[in-house]
């Protein structure tokens, strides 16, 4: 075979290089040498490789240009592999477990082999499906596919490399085949302190002001805010954690060079910059709705824990944190009127296995390390709640109507005439009571919106400054 430019990667296996590679693909017709097929079944390639010993000159790596390489610290699997693996994501759908089986007994190239008529099919592969394989496997080029992402300033990562997020072998054979990422920061360190939140797309402006306290919130304490980039609740997670320079995770389930919604291409650019852009599906791909459902598997396993603020009984949201509970992740909940059909799914979820929060503090209490505590909530502290049980007990028998004589006082407060004496000139210094001759009186109350209660003490400055100590 003659050799072909990558224009991208610096080292090409023949497998992806032949005259067919200008027309995006390798020749469907050209036949593999005798004895260089697909290994049998019970050989036992390692898991994640299966290059054959057989045909190994197949895979000889060539000389070409170290444009679009990965650096050699994120390289963590051997080039053909790669290929295989990006090739890969144009054939078949994310998330489907029975290419999952195939790719873990067989390995990406011997898989793309079998898929594309080179080899043995896999087992259980029916005759239509291997047709549908073959049909999309003659537009297949990884080699333009992995320079496009490089010049997007992007690229290519697979199971192995050392930027590849652990918490994502959790999906076992729903796994990512790779994943395609826009931007500079290692997904795996990012991953590792991530939170996602999702809501509704039609969310209100109360669920949206919520996401974007979250959002903001969450990125103010060193977390990263991953969602989908969605209208409604995504879009306002992202921006809340933009605004105040946090770190954000964009999950598109289109290529990555392709925003959707198209509406939100400026911040899907601003996330690409500020943090990550990432998709199973290759660069150029479009959304469909099947793929907004798979999306969100890898949302609940990349993430530490789902939020979800806003959701109607039928939303994709609660499709993320049922996933997230079957991962044991943790799964959250922001409450909302009852009256909404928006609260509907989230007041469902809270009814299960999830955890109502407010705001980002019980977030991070929940899902973050020991230390990571919440606040404690309390009502507004007013002046009586400060008064010892005795001087209460008197303040209460008090009648607000006014005309109160002693005796009427400490017969109410269950105290004698002197206790009580004592306890109504402790209040007439504290600025509760008034006395006019031998009647005691409550202070009339003013107009407060601080929680106080009637029988508190107005404003004017007669209050003992050490009532608290």
């Amino acid at each position: 075979m003659p050799a072909s430019s990558t224009g991208g990667r610096g080292a090409v296996p023949a497998l992806f290089s032949g005259h067919g590679q200008g027309q995006g693909g390798w020749d469907e017709g050209q036949a593999l040498p005798e004895g260089r097929g697909v290994p049998d079944e019970g050989k036992g390639l390692p898991e994640g490789r299966g290059v054959p010993e057989k045909g190994q000159e197949l895979f000889e790596k060539r000389a070409t240009p170290d444009e679009g390489r990965e650096p050699a610290e994120r390289r963590g699997v051997p080039d053909e592999e790669r290929l295989g693996r990006a090739a890969l994501t144009r054939l078949v759908e994310p998330g489907d477990e029975t290419v999952g089986r195939w790719l873990r007994r067989m390995g990406p190239v011997a898989l793309w082999r079998a898929l594309t008529g080179k080899g043995k099919p896999p087992p259980g592969a029916t005759g239509e499906r291997l047709a549908g394989c073959a049909l999309r496997a003659a537009g297949v080029d990884p080699v333009a596919d992995l320079a496009l992402i490089a010049r997007c300033g992007g690229r290519f990562i697979c199971p192995g490399d050392l930027d590849w997020p652990g918490q994502l072998d959790d999906l076992g054979d729903a796994r990512p085949v790779g994943l395609w990422v826009r931007g500079r920061a290692d997904l795996r360190i990012w991953a590792l302190r991530s939170v996602a939140v999702v809501g509704a797309r039609a969310c209100s402006d109360y669920g949206a002001h919520v996401a974007a306290s979250l959002g903001t919130g969450l990125a103010e304490r060193g977390w990263v805010v991953v969602s989908g980039a969605a209208h409604g609740v995504d879009g306002a997670a992202h921006r809340g954690a933009l605004a105040v320079g946090g770190a954000t995770i964009a999950v598109l389930a289109s290529g990555v060079d392709v925003p959707y919604p198209r509406a939100h291409a400026e911040l899907i650019e601003r996330i690409a910059e500020q943090g990550l852009v990432l998709a199973e599906l290759p660069p150029g791909a479009h959304p469909t709705r099947p793929r907004f459902v798979l999306r969100n598997r890898v949302i609940a396993a990349l993430t530490r824990g789902t939020v979800v603020v806003e959701a109607q009984y039928r939303s994709g949201s609660l499709v993320t944190a049922r996933r997230a509970q079957q991962l044991g992740r943790s799964t959250m909940g922001v409450p909302g009127p009852v009256t909404s059909g928006l609260s509907a799914g989230v007041h469902e979820l809270l009814r299960g296995e999830a955890v109502l929060v407010s705001d980002a503090a019980e977030v991070a209490e929940l899902i973050g390390g020991i230390g990571d505590l919440a606040p404690e909530r309390r009502g507004p502290l007013v002046e009586r709640d400060l008064l010892d049980p005795v001087t209460a007990r008197v303040l209460e028998a008090l009648s607000a109507r006014g005309g109160n004589h002693l005796r009427d006082v400490a017969r109410g407060s269950g105290t004698g005439c002197d206790e009580a004496l004592g306890r109504l000139h402790e209040l007439l210094a504290l600025g509760f009571v008034e006395r006019h001759g031998d009647r005691w009186e409550l202070v009339p109350p003013v107009c407060r919106s601080d929680g106080a209660r009637r029988g508190d003490p107005p404003n004017r400055g007669n209050r003992v400054k050490g009532l608290g100590r």
